[in-house]
């Protein structure tokens, strides 16, 4: 049932979804007589937006939109208070000890890319990045550019078979040519919550800073940056319910402080002659051009929204969600589910032994529900466990257990279908 559970407000899931305006609606598809309900199990791609951060974004453009921090005009002041006020609501929904360690980029892989870029910019063939096997492309393509351009090495912790990294490998893998561990917080094809608290404690022992991918965390559990101790950490505002176009990367000042920009232009600087420029205060340093405003204005009505409901509540439910889900996929012939059994979030990537993935997920569509097919960007992680391609439904607050139920009954016809060949 939609009603199965009340968040803290005192709100239960069917209210939850009315704010969601794109679940009201109904999927038109080829060959069906009628439309269908949409059923979105494709979270971890990007999530729904709630209808007061779409809200928040067509009132800036309708009655806020001008350009920040140079404008002397009423309207230039209030977009500039807007902007800020949303780094500030970020420095406190991540607990970062200063509001200009937190630098507004595009999205995750821009935020690691500026990194890798920055403060891999003095590193040479002595030096050592060491990332893990689950990977996102996001967090492996940049650092084999960066090793390109300056020989610097890249080593890997391994996975296992269950998608688990193999943590007993750390103290061997971290030597004194290690000059930064970049990390996946939660596997965006297992599922897997790694143990970053143990990675970070370990590093910073031999003194290696280490950055943290929290595009699959942020959105699902609460992020403590001082608590974890964590030296870099990045997400986007999509994965958050916010818009697309906006991501963030939280860097302790100490290391923002020492690396030079990442993009030259407007606003990143403090003096320009002509022979030379100076460059501006953090965190404006790191943001050259025209910032997305708006983007600014969804993100931050996003995080009023995410702690309207509280972590407390989206993790209970979601936890509850992620262990039903879990139980019903397991017992559905034919197929493997990749990941861990326990310490896991709500992504269940799986194949079936008769249909390739992209016949899944098409056939799923028919029906109105919504799963990712595909190497998820992890392609290092797929060919270690020999296979090309997954289907992968991920879960939110949104989702019912109802939607859970269909989707098994759908998986369970689609095998049906191709083996009887109709």
């Amino acid at each position: 049932m939609v009603n199965e559970w009340i968040f803290a407000n005192e709100k239960n899931v069917g209210e939850i979804r009315e704010e969601f305006p794109i679940l009201q609606n109904k999927i038109n598809l080829v060959g069906n007589d009628s439309p269908v309900d949409l059923i979105y199990l494709d979270t971890a791609a990007t999530a729904q937006k709630p209808l007061q951060v779409i809200e928040a974004m067509s009132c800036y453009y309708r009655e806020q939109n001008s350009n920040v921090h140079r404008a002397l005009h009423t309207l230039g002041e209030t977009a500039t208070a807007l902007y800020e006020g949303t780094r500030a609501k970020v420095q406190s929904f991540i607990n970062a000890e200063y509001r200009h360690e937190i630098i507004f980029t595009r999205n995750t892989t821009e935020s690691i890319n500026l990194v890798a870029s920055s403060f891999g910019s003095n590193l040479g063939p002595e030096d050592e990045i060491l990332l893990t096997e689950m990977e996102h492309h996001s967090n492996l393509v940049p650092w084999q550019l960066l090793s390109e351009r300056t020989g610097c090495k890249l080593k890997f912790i391994p996975i296992n078979e269950h998608g688990e990294l193999e943590l007993d490998k750390l103290d061997e893998l971290l030597t004194k040519k290690t000059a930064l561990v970049g990390v996946v917080h939660i596997s965006n094809i297992f599922g897997t919550i790694n143990n970053i608290k143990l990675i970070i404690e370990k590093a910073h022992f031999l003194d290696i800073p280490v950055l943290i991918d929290g595009a699959q965390s942020t959105p699902h559990m609460p992020i403590d940056v001082q608590q974890l101790d964590c030296d870099f950490f990045v997400f986007s505002g999509h994965k958050l319910y916010g818009p697309m176009g906006i991501g963030v990367l939280y860097g302790k000042e100490k290391f923002l402080e020492k690396m030079p920009p990442y993009m030259g232009g407007g606003d990143m600087i403090r003096s320009v002659k002509l022979t030379g420029s100076t460059w501006n205060d953090l965190p404006w340093k790191f943001e050259a051009g025209t910032p997305n405003v708006g983007g600014a204005a969804g993100l931050g009505s996003a995080i009023d929204y995410i702690n309207e409901l509280s972590f407390d509540s989206i993790c209970s439910y979601e936890n509850m969600l992620t262990k039903y889900a879990g139980k019903l996929l397991s017992g559905i012939k034919n197929i493997k589910i990749y990941g861990p059994a326990e310490n896991r979030s709500g992504v269940f990537s799986f194949t079936h032994n008769d249909l390739h993935p992209h016949d899944m997920a098409q056939f799923l569509d028919r029906f109105g529900i919504a799963v990712r097919a595909g190497h998820h960007c992890a392609q290092p992680a797929m060919r270690k466990l020999k296979v090309s391609s997954m289907a992968r439904a991920s879960l939110s607050f949104y989702n019912t257990r109802s939607e859970i139920e269909y989707l098994v009954e759908k998986i369970n016809a689609a095998g049906e279908y191709f083996n009887n060949g109709i």
